[in-house]
């Protein structure tokens, strides 16, 4: 699932904690979840500590949105119905064949993955403007992150592995995408 949790590191991270407004070292660690879970009980969001696609919705960090399968949840409704598929906010293989679909009829990286590019297409998703694609792309002060290791996610558990490498133009999920292809 693309989300943050304790032990992940990366610009996507940085991000967060710049939003909480503690330190940004790009390192999830308790500091980092008691921050995630203060502001969810303050937005009436599920307390878990984990950010996610509702939590960055609510931080209007739209940028890190990213839903892929094994998603669910309100943001992958509003994604099925921009899709015109049945909207039950689980994100299965049905959910991914049409976001590929989607991809390709647009001109899009057909990987599956609904990010801000993706979503900036749909009409259920109007946060998502181009300006917000553009803003999913690495900072030169993010670059760094590109040399660091990070975990790999394997359901929900965290664990190490080689990443594969991501194209020029890099998106702050860009490591992530590569761990599910």
């Amino acid at each position: 699932m693309s989300i943050l949790k304790r032990g992940l590191k990366g610009a996507p991270v940085k991000r967060l904690q710049e939003k909480l407004g503690i330190t940004a070292d790009g390192d999830f660690g308790p500091g980092t979840e008691r921050a995630v879970r203060e502001f969810q009980s303050a937005n009436g969001l599920a307390v878990d500590g984990i950010a996610g696609p509702d939590t960055f919705s609510a931080m209007g960090l739209h940028e890190l949105v990213l839903l892929r399968k094994g998603s669910r949840g309100a943001a992958v409704k509003r994604l099925q119905k921009g899709l015109g598929i049945g909207a039950d906010g689980i994100f299965g293989s049905g959910t991914e064949a049409a976001v590929k679909e989607f991809q390709a009829a647009n001109g899009i990286d057909a990987d599956g993955l609904a990010g801000p590019q993706t979503l900036a297409m749909l009409d259920s998703f109007e946060e998502m403007t181009p300006a917000v694609a553009e803003a999913a792309e690495v900072q030169p002060d993010e670059e760094h992150f590109d040399s660091e290791p990070l975990p790999e996610l394997k359901g929900t558990d965290v664990v190490t592995g080689s990443v594969i490498p991501v194209p020029e133009k890099k998106s702050v999920w860009g490591k992530v995408k590569g761990w599910f292809s």
